[in-house]
């Protein structure tokens, strides 16, 4: 028999029909790996995301998506995060993303947007906001939304981050899941967007304005927005083999427009490429150049 419920994840919910035999314990147990955590409730409206017990599989109308997974699969957390990436398309929809990103909350409550591939030093700059202050608002993956009026806002992100030990001894070990605290609770304005390039070799520092976007950044932000309604490995660490790799048909051409849209905004939103030696001299410059 199958079971209908509603899903809560990354600030959305919808409705997702479960075949039998599949088991949310350990779905459940990864929310606080996802934005907005991963929750089941009673079930109202139609069904959004159908999921069947089979060889794996995505396909959309624009009704609803289905998706068939591996029977082992639906007990494990898998489950969670192939709901979140499916959902991405409501989210976009209701003109919410996921971003590749950090955040943090200045004293003054708006945030910052921390941008920059893998390595480039996102969770160590945000601990070191942290320590001069600042609140968490997600570490990895945020969820980045315009409002009706028209503001950006940061909507709470991944609470946790993987923080190497400060033992290099020990580096060679997987790194640690910290819950990030204090975290913030609500959306909070969109204040500054930074690329950082945190490097030994960046010597004493500096901010350069990113805007007007070049062709790369543009492109870089255009793949950013797009990576998860496009089905790309981030965040779905708990994947194995299809769907992990190919794209999702789960893009709209309304979702694009918004998201081309929306890559519009963001060019005007004070946005700045950082180079710093360190996370702490990183921060550092992020907070005086807030304060400016």
């Amino acid at each position: 028999m199958n079971t209908t419920a509603a899903v809560t994840t990354g600030h959305v919910t919808a409705v997702l029909r479960l075949p039998d035999g599949a088991d949310p314990t350990a779905a459940a147990r990864a929310a606080r790996m996802l934005p907005g955590g991963w929750h089941l409730g009673p079930a109202a409206g139609p069904v959004l995301l159908d999921i069947t017990s089979g060889p794996c599989s995505v396909s959309a109308d624009d009704h609803a998506i289905r998706l068939s997974l591996p029977a082992r699969q639906l007990r494990t957390d898998t489950l969670a995060y192939v709901t979140y990436t499916a959902l991405e398309r409501l989210r976009q929809q209701q003109h919410r993303v996921s971003v590749h990103a950090n955040a943090a909350v200045a004293p003054d409550g708006r945030a910052v947007l921390l941008l920059g591939s893998k390595g480039t030093g996102k969770t160590t700059t945000t601990l070191a906001l942290g320590e001069l202050g600042w609140t968490h608002a997600g570490d990895d993956l945020v969820v980045l939304a315009e409002d009706a009026d028209g503001t950006l806002s940061v909507l709470p992100g991944k609470p946790t981050a993987a923080v190497r030990p400060a033992d290099p001894a020990l580096h060679h070990l997987p790194k640690p899941i910290v819950d990030l605290a204090p975290f913030a609770d609500r959306p909070t304005p969109l204040a500054l967007i930074v690329r950082l390039g945190v490097h030994p070799a960046a010597g004493s520092g500096r901010l350069l304005a990113a805007t007007p976007f070049s062709v790369n950044e543009r492109l870089r932000l255009h793949e950013m927005l797009a990576r998860y309604i496009s089905g790309l490995p981030t965040p779905l660490t708990g994947v194995s083999g299809t769907p992990y790799g190919p794209v999702w048909p789960i893009d709209t051409p309304d979702c694009a427009r918004w998201r081309s849209h929306l890559l519009d905004r963001l060019e005007r939103t004070p946005y700045l490429y950082l180079q710093a030696a360190g996370a702490r001299a990183a921060a550092e410059l992020i907070a005086r150049e807030y304060n400016r």
